[in-house]
């Protein structure tokens, strides 16, 4: 169960007008530089004292688009990711990544077994504040870690063995409502 919630701005755009843990950073012009785009986490699940930050180039799916990950340096080479990501598929909380000479994420060296479930809110949806407190109620009561990007964009960490069914199906009316996009990566 797979969206492409980066390719899709129109239906799940990236709004300024909610608080959250992450998020947008652009570079302008007057930097000299082609403009990147950087999704940032300002608090991440597995923040410490030692985090490493790393990038993942997400240009595949939006031009000069990256996500900054949080990690864990393990050796010279290799990093434990610390945070929830929102669009870089195929990476989840704890997994080991490697990284090229650019700090970009080049692949993974070990699978965590914990999974990632992203849920992009519609923003011009009627009820997306009540919707975003429900979810975020769900995610508190259930114990799940999370993080939210701009209150718009929400990462619920499925750890090992966790049963995200009761959480899905909670979810499922208000996808088919047109009120929210939703999947499970791992």
């Amino acid at each position: 169960m797979r969206t492409d919630l980066l390719a899709a701005p129109e239906d799940a755009p990236l709004d300024q007008g909610r608080g959250g843990c992450c998020r947008i950073w652009e570079s302008g012009p007057s930097s000299g530089r082609h403009p990147i785009t950087i999704i940032t986490h300002d608090d991440p699940i597995g923040r410490g004292p030692t985090k490493y930050m790393i990038h993942a180039d997400l240009s595949d799916r939006q031009d000069g688009w990256r996500e900054q990950l949080w990690t864990r340096q393990l050796t010279e080479d290799t990093f434990e990711v610390a945070c929830l990501p929102f669009f870089t598929y195929g990476i989840c909380y704890r997994d080991v990544v490697t990284i090229d000479s650019n700090h970009l994420l080049t692949g993974v060296v070990r699978k965590s077994g914990h999974r990632t479930l992203r849920v992009a809110l519609i923003a011009e949806h009627t009820d997306r504040d009540q919707i975003h407190e429900l979810l975020h109620g769900k995610a508190v009561d259930a114990g799940l870690p999370h993080e939210w990007l701009q209150g718009t964009y929400l990462a619920v960490d499925l750890p090992p063995g966790t049963d995200e069914a009761s959480f899905v199906e909670a979810l499922e009316p208000l996808a088919q409502a047109g009120a929210l996009h939703l999947e499970i990566d791992s």
